[in-house]
């Protein structure tokens, strides 16, 4: 692989010196480390949904539903918002779940249902 411009060691260090930078993208990795929470997280990229519809799509109980959705919530990957006694779930609109929802289909290589 040819590299078009020259290695920066200075610039490359000082990024590598913001330590909080890498720990906020290894946190968000973290909570995608869950096969269910990928999915729950692909899920509500398209659709937002309540506990109970969430577990029926996936075929989960409840509390194993409401387990994955804390870390995604409090990662800010996800958000809630309630409509009488039901909460309902989304994908959060920010760069970052939008980044990880794009990198989920590409690596899957699939395309957003419609």
């Amino acid at each position: 692989m040819e590299h078009k411009e020259e290695f920066n060691y200075d610039q490359v260090k000082a990024h590598l010196s913001k330590v909080d930078n890498f720990r906020v993208v290894s946190e968000v990795f973290k909570q995608l480390g869950d096969t269910s929470r990928v999915r729950i997280f692909w899920l509500l990229c398209h659709h937002e949904a309540c506990v109970l519809d969430i577990s029926e799509m996936m075929e989960m109980s409840s509390p194993a539903v409401s387990h994955h959705l804390r870390p995604l919530k409090n990662s800010g990957l996800i958000v809630s918002h309630r409509i009488g006694k039901e909460v309902f779930y989304k994908a959060a609109d920010t760069e970052q779940s939008v980044l990880l929802h794009k990198m989920i289909e590409k690596v899957m290589e699939i395309t957003c249902p419609n």
